[in-house]
């Protein structure tokens, strides 16, 4: 990993180019099943929830939540990748970027899968109290991050958060009143092929 100044804003512009231009090739290559974190996330949802995803990349997730009964909005940053998953899924993806987030107490859960990793250090916080304006009270939110604890881009030029677990806890200290259930630290891969640690995070807005 080489180091790299985190841009101010939410989104990085070399990562969202990488993605508009790779789109097609990452969509084809992607795994066919859903993520290995989306059964559990289901399990713990009454039935017909309305799920927001963030950064649906391809609609892979989307499609299984969709196929479970819940009514979900997919979004994601890219308007050619949101084009590909709305080809998956028959239906419209909004093209949207996490700042962009405003609805308030509108969504049961928030599922972000790989795609909240690509958000600059500063910018996370301001994310993260976006989702939790959007959850209803007891809403369940769920992200996976690429774990290291120093920001960086990778060989294909992409930029990720690369938190540590202490570090991960304090960003969503920092963004409201979190209760975090869980925090798994394991290992995987990704698109550029290299495997490496990984943090997936549970965290539900309170009730009260």
């Amino acid at each position: 990993m080489k180091a790299a100044k985190p841009s101010p804003h939410a989104s990085d512009p070399a990562t969202l180019a990488f993605y508009a231009r790779e789109a097609a090739v990452y969509v084809a290559s992607g795994e066919e099943d859903s993520s290995r974190w989306l059964a559990a996330f289901v399990a713990a949802l009454p039935a017909g929830a309305r799920v927001l995803e963030l950064g649906c990349g391809g609609g892979r997730d989307a499609a299984a939540l969709l196929a479970n009964g819940f009514d979900v909005r997919a979004t994601d940053a890219t308007p050619a990748m949101a084009a590909k998953a709305a080809e998956r899924l028959g239906r419209e993806v909004a093209v949207m970027r996490f700042d962009e987030l405003c609805d308030v107490e509108a969504f049961d859960a928030v599922w972000a899968n790989a795609s909240l990793l690509h958000v600059p250090r500063p910018a996370l916080p301001d994310v993260l109290a976006r989702i939790f304006r959007a959850l209803k009270p007891g809403g369940l939110h769920f992200a996976s991050y690429k774990g290291g604890g120093t920001p960086g881009r990778d060989r294909l030029g992409r930029y990720f958060n690369y938190f540590d677990c202490a570090s991960l806890v304090e960003a969503y200290a920092a963004s409201a009143r979190w209760d975090i259930a869980s925090i798994a630290e394991l290992s995987g891969g990704g698109y550029d092929g290299v495997q490496g640690p990984w943090l997936a995070l549970s965290a539900r807005r309170p009730l009260s």
